[in-house]
């Protein structure tokens, strides 16, 4: 190659690198305006996993992740499977007093209010596609409790994701849910542990997938503004609203394929936001289309 052929080379990749900048500058900037109408706190930290390109906002702040730890918490009960200790087709008895109380999401204790026996894929599809907080608790008590989800979550080498007590206990007091939390950074870790299949089967990625693909709520979340049909694979969280008229949580966090092929994860949290359902959703929905329409050029 002759010197010119190599300076050539050179301008081009210099142009290249300063397009890609500016691109994301733009998206900081719009992802910021995006988070505005929350008027609370948003976090977000968005990775193509293939690239390492990324853009956060507050992706260090801690913020309650409510049903968004089911994911994790799923992730050690199937590597228990793995190693033996349990089996997806074992049948464990959920007893009325485990439950979760009502006006907490669970279709188990809905239909079946005086206990029932549930298999332990059935619980993890609960707890993931229905957002089930008695199937969670369950699956957290198989788990051997907070302190074995911690030990797992080390081993694979993701930090800053912290579960510290069970549903029951959270929809208990208003200040629980605070000591349940994730840095949109360490959220992002976690969904690219899940994508490298660290601490996790094949077979069981590719379930726990599944099952975060067809999540019920949230459909007006991280997909919510993206071209039907697109592949997320997801896990909202949502805490209740206090008397004052703030609401704790609403997050969805989750992997979704770009028309090229590459994968997006994203973690969005917006938390203490006087702003109605709609417009935290739509703060949700709005960040995820932006890096989406960044990424898919």
């Amino acid at each position: 190659m002759s010197k010119r052929d190599e300076f050539r080379d050179k301008v081009q990749e210099f142009q290249e690198q300063k397009i890609e900048d500016q691109e994301l500058a733009d998206l900081t900037a719009l992802i910021e305006k995006t988070a505005g109408p929350a008027k609370g706190r948003v976090g977000v930290f968005a990775v193509v996993l293939e690239t390492g390109d990324s853009v956060s906002l507050d992706p260090d702040g801690r913020y309650p992740m409510q049903s968004v730890y089911k994911f994790p918490i799923s992730m050690v009960v199937l590597r228990q499977v793995e190693e033996g200790k349990l089996k997806l087709d074992q049948k464990v008895r959920v007893e009325k007093e485990e439950y979760v109380r009502k006006g907490m999401r669970s279709p188990l204790r809905d239909k079946n209010p005086n206990g029932a026996d549930v298999t332990v894929q059935e619980l993890i599809r609960l707890s993931i596609v229905e957002s089930d907080g008695s199937a969670s608790d369950a699956l957290m008590r198989l788990a051997g409790g907070a302190a074995a989800i911690q030990e797992y979550l080390t081993g694979i080498n993701v930090g800053e994701v912290i579960v510290a007590n069970p549903e029951k206990e959270i929809g208990q007091d208003w200040e629980t849910q605070y000591r349940n939390w994730a840095t949109p950074e360490g959220a992002a870790s976690l969904l690219r542990a899940l994508y490298e299949k660290r601490g996790i089967s094949d077979q069981h990625q590719k379930l726990l997938l599944k099952f975060m693909t067809e999540s019920v709520p949230g459909a007006k979340r991280l997909r919510g503004m993206l071209p039907p049909g697109t592949a997320v694979a997801h896990k909202t969280g949502t805490s209740g609203t206090n008397p004052a008229g703030v609401t704790a949580a609403t997050n969805d966090i989750g992997i979704i394929t770009l028309p090229n092929g590459n994968h997006l994860a994203i973690a969005v949290f917006v938390s203490d936001s006087p702003a109605d359902e709609t417009t935290r959703e739509s703060v949700i929905a709005g960040i995820a289309k932006a890096a989406w329409d960044t990424w898919s050029k």
